[in-house]
This record gives structure tokens, C-alpha cells and sequence, in this order.
């Protein structure tokens, strides 16, 4: 297994989180306006409104997984546009990934980290619950909408 490595965000990275997360989109489901308005607009849509975005170095692959914390709220981040590069996946980028982002999410003071999902990404939700998060009608109520994809809606303890 490579040596994997975490890089927050920088401005030179941005293609690589639009690359990353568009190939994976683009391969299971359809871009929607929400994710191309995120992708497009990395800067103006997840940091300057006081989130984060995290990558995942391969030693010998480069940036090969992204994952954002978007502040939806006070002390209120929602997990999103985490994806692997699939010429990078079974080597444990994506779970070495979320964990940071959980960190980092409680370094920010997270008091609420939840995701939007899909249930045709069985793989990517069985890595959720691996990491602490619980199936959340709530949240599905809350933010559901927000992806004409999304039927599944996970939260995250943070203790």
C-alpha cells in the first residue's frame, strides 16, 4: 500500500477536487446544478464561508480523493463531495480521508456533521458506519432535497 498523506485545501488544488468529485458523480448518477455550483466554486462555495476541504496523496499517485465540510449552519457542517479517484480505490485513501475530515470537522467545532447519500453507493455508506455514522431521519427532513439523488441521510456523533 502507498503511503498516503493529507493536503488542505489550496487554490492550485481546486481542479483536482472539481476532477475527482466529477468523475465519480458523472459515473453513478447525474451532475446535478448543486454539485457543479460546489465543483465550479470550490473558494466561494465550501472556504470562504468558513468550511474546509481536505485531499488525499497516494505516494507515487498524487492527489487522488477530496472531501469538503460545507458550514450549513452554526457549528453545523455537512460531509460532502467525497470521492476517490477509481484507478486509487482498495487502498484505503477514502477511509484515511474521512477520518481526517471528521478531525478536522472537530477541530472546527463541529456540534453537527451529517452527509447526503445514495443507497447505490453501498460501499462508500458502509465506510459511513464503519466511521461512526447512523442512518438519521432528521436529517433527511431537514436536507434531503437538496440532491435530486439523495435517499439516505447519515449524522455523526462528533464524541
Amino acid at each position: 500500500m502507498p503511503a498516503l498523506k493529507i493536503h488542505p485545501f489550496r487554490d492550485d488544488l481546486a481542479q483536482a477536487f472539481h476532477d475527482i468529485n466529477a468523475e465519480w458523480i458523472g459515473a453513478m448518477y447525474r451532475i446535478e446544478q448543486t454539485d457543479r455550483d460546489v465543483l465550479e466554486n470550490p473558494r466561494a462555495r465550501i472556504i470562504d464561508p468558513g468550511g474546509d476541504i481536505l485531499f488525499v496523496e497516494a505516494d507515487g499517485f498524487g492527489i487522488v480523493g477530496a472531501c469538503a465540510l460545507q458550514k450549513t449552519g452554526a457549528r453545523q457542517f455537512e460531509l460532502t463531495k467525497m470521492g476517490v479517484l477509481e484507478a486509487a480505490r482498495g487502498r484505503k485513501a477514502g477511509a484515511f480521508l474521512l477520518e481526517a475530515i471528521i478531525a478536522r470537522a472537530r477541530e472546527m467545532g463541529a456540534e453537527r456533521l451529517y452527509l447526503l447519500s445514495n443507497a447505490k453507493s453501498a460501499a462508500a455508506i458502509h465506510l459511513y458506519e464503519k466511521l461512526g455514522f447512523v442512518h438519521d431521519a432528521t436529517i433527511m427532513e431537514e436536507f434531503g432535497s437538496r440532491y435530486e439523488r439523495c435517499n439516505v441521510a447519515m449524522l455523526h456523533p462528533l464524541s
